[in-house]
């Protein structure tokens, strides 16, 4: 299942200026922005998280390597996962299969206190995520 999705914009306002007026006749808004990094998060009011993101293309990204969301496709995937253990297995499978690591799984607090997510790109260049939005277990 897709949990979000990122895109690179090569102007971040004049971007923000059109997802936001554009998103709102759907009934959606931003509903997380980190301005320093010139990134926002769209979805419904009082959904718990984003399901679409733009940042600035050319803006490092402050999760892995510090990639540009438009080096190579300015597209990010991000797929759900069942648990934390299953993060796991995804990046340890994918960089095994020749995928480069952008991101080694762990906490990512800043977008909440359960997101574990763990980032790596394909051969093809494909910014992929997998994260699990749910504590810890035993």
């Amino acid at each position: 299942m897709m949990d979000h999705v990122s895109i690179g914009v090569s102007d971040y306002a004049a971007a923000r200026r059109f997802y936001d007026t554009v998103l709102a006749a759907l009934g959606l808004k931003a509903l997380m922005a980190f301005p320093d990094q010139k990134v926002a998060g769209y979805g419904a009011p009082g959904a718990p998280a984003p399901f679409f993101w733009i940042g600035d293309a050319h803006q490092p990204d402050t999760q892995g390597q510090g990639r540009p969301l438009g080096s190579g496709p300015g597209l990010h995937l991000c797929f759900r996962a069942p648990s934390r253990a299953a993060v796991d297995s995804f990046y340890d499978t994918a960089l095994r299969m020749g995928a480069d690591d952008n991101g080694a799984p762990g906490l990512r607090p800043h977008y909440h206190a359960n997101y574990y997510g763990a980032f790596v790109v394909d051969p093809d260049g494909w910014r992929l995520e997998a994260v699990c939005h749910s504590p810890e277990t035993d």
